[in-house]
């Protein structure tokens, strides 16, 4: 065997979006052995296994690949930080919706995105810290956002991100606002809200621009959104049409960006990291990590 060989970690989640993996997996290993890795298959067991698998990996992995959907992806990286060494990672996008893969313009054909990571051009890439979670692009409270853990995985996997936004219609009538002080920079901002999202990507559950506009993954910058309580359905329907549209509508929502931010409210409020349960807190602290991570994207 050639000692030149360069080692890689391969990290499946089998069971990610529609399990496509699994016609794959032998074509994505041989592309990777072509660009001269020996690769060690990993599939993962149970949810927060990846972390487990990333944080205890050997220092001489140099490149850790991941197949799943952004929940899976944030769990490599989660492992990564906790590991206290960085390696470059490719992620071979296998879920609903993927939103940081469409952000990083990686393509949804597992070869293709398999054939850029063999390339090997790693950006370096921010990340949010949560209290002491991690998570990658985003970090979000109220409505909507019960929805992406709460949903079938069955239903993900025959409607995409429709799945959520059906779902989340369901809650419009049992709307539940949030009593909130937010601290960033030299503000303070206090009200009722029901929504508020804390990004690093330039699409949400498949909506591109609803994170704003002039938005850089490596800027040191996180994308604030906090909806405000609607009085009537017609502000809920203006709030509406302001969230699928590009533009910030003043009257119903803050929007800024921010490097860290503190959050405070009154009882205690059910986060989603990354489209998974973040579990629940009355004070977070959210700070971005510039260029913490380094991941494979096309030249």
């Amino acid at each position: 065997m050639d000692k030149m060989l360069k080692k890689a970690l391969f990290i499946v989640n089998p069971h990610a979006g529609k399990e496509q993996i699994k016609y794959h997996l032998l074509s994505i290993v041989d592309i990777l052995v072509k660009a001269g890795y020996t690769v060690t298959v990993y599939t993962t067991q149970c949810q927060g296994d990846a972390i487990r698998a990333v944080r205890e990996r050997e220092r001489d992995y140099e490149l850790v690949v991941c197949s799943g959907g952004d929940g899976t992806l944030d769990e490599i990286v989660t492992g990564m930080i906790q590991s206290g060494f960085r390696t470059k990672i490719g992620y071979i996008p296998a879920g609903s919706t993927n939103d940081f893969a469409n952000s990083l313009k990686l393509p949804s054909t597992m070869n293709k995105a398999a054939k850029i990571i063999a390339a090997g051009h790693p950006f370096a890439c921010d990340i949010g810290i949560f209290n002491h979670d991690v998570f990658v692009y985003v970090a979000a409270f109220g409505i909507f956002t019960e929805v992406s853990y709460e949903t079938p995985q069955e239903m993900k996997n025959m409607l995409g991100h429709t799945a959520y936004l059906l779902e989340g219609m369901k809650q419009i009538q049992n709307i539940k606002s949030y009593h909130m002080k937010v601290t960033y920079d030299d503000n303070v901002i206090e009200g009722e809200f029901i929504y508020g999202m804390i990004t690093n990507s330039y699409s949400i559950g498949g909506i591109r621009n609803i994170t704003g506009k002039d938005v850089a993954l490596n800027d040191g910058l996180f994308e604030v959104t906090l909806i405000k309580r609607p009085n009537s359905l017609i502000e809920l329907n203006k709030t509406l049409a302001a969230l699928v549209s590009d533009k910030i509508d003043a009257e119903c929502m803050y929007s800024f960006k921010t490097a860290f931010l503190k959050i405070e409210s009154d009882q205690e409020v059910a986060w989603t990291l990354d489209g998974e349960f973040g579990g629940k807190h009355k004070n977070v602290e959210l700070t971005n990590k510039q260029e913490a991570v380094d991941i494979i994207v096309q030249e």
